[in-house]
């Protein structure tokens, strides 16, 4: 049955989703700058499907939540979780290119062989001193403390490298009580640890000259561009929702800046 929202602003309904602390989290954090909902068409906010066998369907639900302010473009977090064994939170907060900020990315992925966890404040221009030195210095010591008492995550592939900051948090951990334990102790601090630095940035970012203005956006669209050419979601949803609806989701909702 589908649940109507109104708007990308009004709260997710997914029962028992694993990653709701973060997005509520993000919504506290977001209520001081006085955000209105991102636009986003009602077959979008809102989409359910049946997945297996006929004689025991599965349900799978996403929702989308959303918002822009006088700093950030948008704000959206895609929220999907699949019977018991999927449970996904696709974050990425994307700032206006007129002030030199980052952007904020998180991608919690629960599947049936573990958690996959990845967190960053990515850079639009990685290799631009002006754009990297300050935010690199915040959060070096903040992901040092908090890698470490993770798992590592494996190989960044080279491709992708450029799009990650040197406080890039990646990890894969177990299901079960240890990772039920490494999320409660580890990811949430982390999380609003990263999140509190990002809004402590977008507080204090001035507006930048034309001239740079366009140089960020060039690097902004490179790096949707980027994702969502190789959104590792893709092969998921389109098994879920179809061909036309995941491109039209990844290219129009998730990275949109074309």
């Amino acid at each position: 049955m589908q649940i109507k929202r109104n708007n990308s602003l009004e709260p997710i309904s997914i029962s028992n989703w694993r990653w709701a602390y973060f997005l509520d989290e993000t919504i506290n954090a977001f209520s001081i700058f006085q955000p209105r909902p991102y636009p986003i068409e009602n077959d979008f906010l809102f989409r359910e499907s049946f997945f297996g066998s006929s004689s025991n369907p599965k349900k799978v639900v996403l929702e989308t939540w959303g918002l822009k302010t006088k700093k950030i473009r948008q704000a959206r977090c895609a929220c999907l979780q699949a019977d018991e064994n999927t449970s996904v939170m696709n974050l990425v907060i994307s700032p206006f290119n007129y002030f030199d900020l980052p952007f904020f990315g998180a991608d919690f992925v629960t599947l049936p062989n573990g958690h996959l966890i990845a967190l960053d404040l990515q850079p639009a221009l990685k290799d631009d001193m002006i754009h990297t030195q300050y935010v690199s210095g915040k959060l070096k010591s903040i992901h040092e403390n908090w890698q470490s008492k993770l798992p590592l995550g494996g190989d960044i592939p080279s491709q992708a490298r450029k799009y990650f900051s040197q406080g890039f948090l990646w990890s894969r951990i177990p299901l079960g009580t240890e990772g039920d334990k490494l999320i409660s102790k580890v990811i949430k601090p982390a999380f609003d640890d990263y999140l509190n630095l990002f809004l402590d940035l977008v507080t204090k970012a001035k507006r930048i000259s034309p001239e740079r203005s366009l140089k960020v956006l060039t690097g902004q669209k490179k790096y949707m561009q980027y994702r969502a050419e190789k959104d590792p979601a893709r092969g998921m949803l389109r098994g879920f929702f179809g061909n036309l609806w995941t491109e039209s989701y990844i290219n129009n909702i998730l990275f949109d800046l074309q």
